[in-house]
């Protein structure tokens, strides 16, 4: 695996446009949205791609049949050599690579549910990941059976864009809040004038914008969520994006908003966790 310069990254526009699916988080690295990192097997006629957002969620694309990169993946999704401070969430493209990652990771890949030690090193977690599609029909049923004219949402400004705490936050997608001001959106809605809920643009590439939601912690249950959402999906139709949505299938909130927005699973795929 070799680090490849920020302005080679266009060698991987095209590879990278045959990935079938949700692929908005590498794109956004790949045509430099968002500094992240890219990975490749050789630098001046690359065919195996590995992308990193700054989130921590990864995409592994092209040849799969490439040992000598594939042993440098093993040790990299090991972190044996320290080159790591954090998870990172790698999925993969074509399906043919989660065989071979089956047969490279046999010897240290344990499903989620075996898990018990989330400190646990030397192995690789094997999740699921879910792509969907939205259903406009079942969003305006939603809609319909769901108002609250006593909310007070507004749009994500740089000062709440920096206030916004927990794991899912715009603060993680993009490099600045004025890169956020300038290039995305969002809607946070406030409970008694504090800060609860924010629905945002994790990416927007062409016409398609990918929701990412939190809410801060003392907020939750109380279903605020659903409503910042709908100010952002309903911004989507007055501008003429497609809403996406993708989350962990173990992530039961994620599935269950997005279900109850009009989303619709379509695809689930491996989704492995690499450890720290």
């Amino acid at each position: 695996m070799i680090l490849l310069e920020r302005d080679k990254y266009h060698k991987l526009i095209e590879p990278l446009s045959r990935v079938t699916i949700n692929n908005l988080f590498a794109r956004s690295v790949v045509e430099n949205y968002v500094t992240g990192k890219v990975y490749v097997d050789n630098l001046n006629k690359p065919s195996t791609f590995y992308v990193v957002h700054p989130y921590g969620i990864s995409l592994l694309f092209g040849k799969y049949d490439n040992v000598d990169f594939n042993n440098s993946l093993k040790d990299y999704a090991l972190n044996t050599y320290k080159i790591r401070d954090k998870y990172e969430w790698m999925q993969a493209s074509p399906g043919n690579w989660d065989i071979v990652l089956n047969e490279l990771f046999k010897d240290c890949m344990i499903k989620s549910s075996d898990n018990t030690n989330d400190k646990e090193k030397n192995k690789i977690e094997l999740n699921t990941r879910v792509n969907f599609k939205f259903n406009i029909a079942k969003y305006f049923d939603f809609k319909k059976e769901n108002s609250r004219a006593d909310l007070k949402i507004i749009r994500t400004d740089k000062q709440i864009f920096m206030d916004m705490k927990g794991s899912v936050i715009p603060l993680l997608f993009w490099d600045s809040a004025e890169d956020f001001s300038d290039k995305g959106v969002g809607f946070s809605l406030f409970h008694n004038n504090e800060l609860a809920t924010t629905a945002y643009s994790a990416f927007i590439l062409d016409d398609k914008l990918e929701i990412g939601i939190e809410t801060i912690e003392k907020f939750r249950g109380k279903g605020f969520a659903q409503y910042a959402c709908s100010m952002l999906i309903d911004y989507c139709f007055d501008n003429k994006y497609e809403p996406i949505w993708s989350c962990k299938l173990e992530n039961i909130g994620s599935n269950k908003l997005a279900q109850k927005l009009g989303f619709e699973p379509t695809l689930k795929i491996p989704f492995y966790r690499l450890n720290k």
